[in-house]
């Protein structure tokens, strides 16, 4: 039996943080329905990659899901609306609270057809009423934090062009919904789990935005050094780049061993692990002098046995063909109509060993299930059709 094999959810989440927080539920056996637009959300076209355009990151954030389309703004929609929420555990709508009030999503509505719902309503800044209502993506979260500051050049700040706020943002929504659901065997009632992309963004900075509070030293961008560690930076190898970050005094005398260059364990300039920060410049000198003349594999190779962590930078294209990442074997491979390939989906990122998550079916079409979960909620055949005919569904 799967964790959360039971627990229905309604995921009205747009773009990362809502649907991965309910494709995570679904990998661990939650029944998730996507309320989909009648002829779809507008994130599920953003990078097209299949004949009828889904995206790319759609593929990978609406795993496990079955999809109904419904017009939100009809009497009709509102009231189908209402009947699924009465079957539902949990709903997930990462909308501004004003949003979530127009479609009657907002948690005293809901709660007011199942007094036990649980909402999951993550936003761009949080719940105060000067920023509730304010929208943001990713970059903001990022930019906001401090993060896309220290990174880049002093001239060019640089963000993440993945987005990291987003997921991250995801998994802390998951994980309120399992306290939620805890906390709900024992009272009964359900509750509302907020999280926002501004303080996800803030915790994952929170190492340079403490040193600052406390010492301020005003930090600026230092490309791909770290400024409280060294050697940590990205090189370039005869036939490739690789990262490698050197942490803690054993750490460094395995590296100056490697290198050749064991005076450096007992200069005064690298005596810790801040000092080597300061002077991170000069380590990362040394280290591409040492790999200049080394293949990427002589490089990674040496690091290994030194027991330094280091990788390849990979493109998009070497991560689907690495060795390390095919023996991990985290990649779900998947037909999905319209694809001119298979989808590799990518795992859930945490496991348990005797109830693991499973990707069990590939992402669904626009309005794949409406029929099914309509008749679900005893909606006939002819009331059905009816619908479709107004473009309610």
């Amino acid at each position: 039996m799967k964790v959360l094999e039971g627990i229905n959810v309604l995921d009205f989440g747009r773009f990362i943080a809502g649907p991965f927080c309910s494709a995570l539920l679904a990998d661990y056996g939650a029944d998730v329905i996507r309320i989909d637009r009648v002829g779809g959300g507008e994130d599920r076209f953003i990078v097209p990659v299949t004949e009828q355009g889904e995206g790319a990151l759609f593929l990978q954030v609406n795993r496990n899901k079955r999809s109904m389309t419904l017009d939100l703004d009809s009497p009709e929609g509102r009231e189908i609306v209402r009947k699924l929420v009465a079957n539902a555990d949990v709903v997930v709508a990462n909308m501004p609270p004003r949003t979530l009030r127009s479609l009657g999503l907002d948690y005293e509505s809901l709660r007011s057809i199942k007094p036990d719902i649980i909402l999951v309503a993550s936003s761009a800044f949080g719940n105060n009423e000067a920023v509730r209502d304010r929208v943001g993506f990713d970059g903001v979260g990022q930019a906001l934090s401090g993060a896309v500051h220290i990174a880049g050049t002093p001239d060019q700040p640089q963000k993440a062009m993945v987005p990291v706020v987003d997921f991250a943002t995801a998994f802390s929504c998951a994980l309120g919904v399992m306290l939620a659901l805890y906390e709900r065997q024992r009272s009964g009632i359900g509750q509302e789990v907020s999280a926002s992309l501004l303080c996800t963004g803030l915790n994952m900075a929170s190492g340079a935005l403490i040193e600052e509070a406390l010492l301020g030293l005003d930090r600026h961008a230092m490309r791909n050094r770290a400024s409280g560690y060294a050697p940590s930076d990205i090189f370039k190898a005869r036939d490739g780049w690789f990262i490698t970050q050197v942490i803690g005094r054993p750490m460094f005398q395995r590296w100056t061993q490697l290198v050749g260059r064991p005076d450096l364990l007992d200069d005064p300039r690298f005596a810790d692990d801040t000092l080597r920060g300061e002077n991170g410049e000069l380590l990362s000198d040394v280290m591409t002098g040492w790999c200049a003349d080394k293949t990427l594999a002589e490089a990674l190779d040496a690091l290994e046995q030194a027991r330094i962590p280091a990788s390849p930078v990979n493109s998009p294209r070497q991560v689907l063909q690495d060795e390390t990442i095919k023996a991990a074997e985290v990649i779900r491979w998947m037909d999905y109509p319209g694809a001119p390939k298979k989808v590799p989906i990518f795992a859930t990122p945490v496991s348990l060993s005797r109830t693991p998550p499973e990707i069990r079916f590939r992402p669904p079409l626009t309005g794949e299930h409406t029929d099914e979960i309509l008749a679900d909620i005893g909606v006939d055949a002819k009331a059905i059709v009816d619908l479709r005919a107004r473009k309610i569904i």
